[in-house]
């Protein structure tokens, strides 16, 4: 009966590596400094990683076309926005571009004449700011041919005497909803509020087109700047005060990044030491300490020329590949 071959793949690709073999036995050099110079070459692909850095949450972290998008383009086709006349965050289809803070007092109503005066206080403070010449009033957005304001603070006329005197209802006063502005509520029985532990104030900024939106942006920097020194200077100590804007996930995710690299460092050395340390023995024989160690060695070169040349074609260098050289590691030494 007649025997099947199973080495046709197997004898062709060992004949090849035998020859390869062969080849760099006989030129070492070449096999050693070449790879040396082109990983170099490449490697400067690197100076490029300041503009190659991408974190974008949205655009890096969720699919190119992924049914949420196709979705928020289809609203934005036939549910446009127009922030300088008619702004209304119903129909915002992005989470907008805004900044707010929460107001918050323990123990007793937030509706109370002092602690109004701070709180109206601090909205003037917060209108005043500017980004170059351009002050809250140039850039928020607008409806009925003013700014979006709080619900709250305009139905007391940002007079603080009368948030005592005003009966609100909840959620919906005078048509409005202040739901989203009024937290820690009790009610009375016929619907009034009888006292709420919270107040949140928002500040909308244009942003349907990308001249306005690159200033809002810069203006929502000057908020988060200054924002807590002007908490720090305000009198009323009872209340506990937080704000929150648009930005600030995207900001909190780059500043962690940026913490996280440095570190990055240290955990690189410690895997290049543990793989080649565990690959040394007390016998000559099954000692593989300098194959660990060209093992280490090939496994940076390869990350530095791949990640040099994807910069260079201009790939952008999102933070979640900085753990690739982890697998490439384990795999080179294995």
């Amino acid at each position: 009966m007649p025997r099947c071959r199973t080495d046709c793949i197997e004898k062709p690709l060992s004949a090849s590596f035998g020859k390869l073999g062969r080849c760099v036995g006989r030129n070492p050099w070449w096999f050693l400094v070449i790879p040396l110079f082109l990983s170099a070459g490449l490697g400067g692909g690197f100076y490029f990683l300041p503009q190659r850095e991408g974190s974008d949450i949205e655009k890096y972290f969720t699919p190119n076309n992924g049914p949420a998008k196709t979705e928020r383009d289809f609203v934005k086709k036939y549910f446009p926005t127009n922030d300088s006349r008619a702004f209304s965050s119903s129909r915002l289809y992005t989470e907008g571009t805004y900044a707010a803070f929460i107001a918050v007092v323990e123990e007793r109503s937030i509706l109370q004449t002092e602690l109004f005066k701070a709180i109206i206080k601090l909205d003037k403070e917060i209108k005043t700011l500017k980004y170059d010449s351009f002050a809250y009033a140039d850039l928020c957005a607008v409806t009925a041919g003013t700014c979006v304001s709080s619900q709250v603070l305009t139905a007391i006329n940002y007079t603080a005497s009368r948030i005592e005197e005003t009966e609100f209802t909840y959620p919906v006063y005078n048509s409005q909803f202040v739901g989203s502005e009024l937290g820690g509520v009790h009610l009375h029985e016929n619907g009034t509020v009888r006292n709420a532990t919270a107040l949140r104030v928002f500040y909308y900024l244009k942003e349907d087109n990308e001249a306005y939106r690159l200033k809002s942006l810069q203006w929502l920097n000057i908020f988060i700047e200054e924002f807590p020194k002007i908490v720090q200077n305000m009198s009323a100590e009872e209340l506990k005060i937080s704000y929150f804007t648009s930005v600030s996930r995207q900001q909190e995710f780059d500043g962690n990044s940026k913490s996280v690299i440095p570190l990055f460092a240290v955990t690189y050395f410690l895997t290049i030491f543990f793989s080649v340390i565990s690959c040394q023995r007390f016998d000559c024989v099954r000692n593989k300490f300098w194959v660990a160690a060209f093992g280490v060695l090939s496994a940076g070169l390869a990350v530095l020329s791949g990640f040099g040349l994807l910069l260079y074609c201009g790939v952008p260098f999102v933070i979640t590949v900085a753990n690739a050289p982890f697998l490439i590691l384990g795999l080179c030494t294995q």
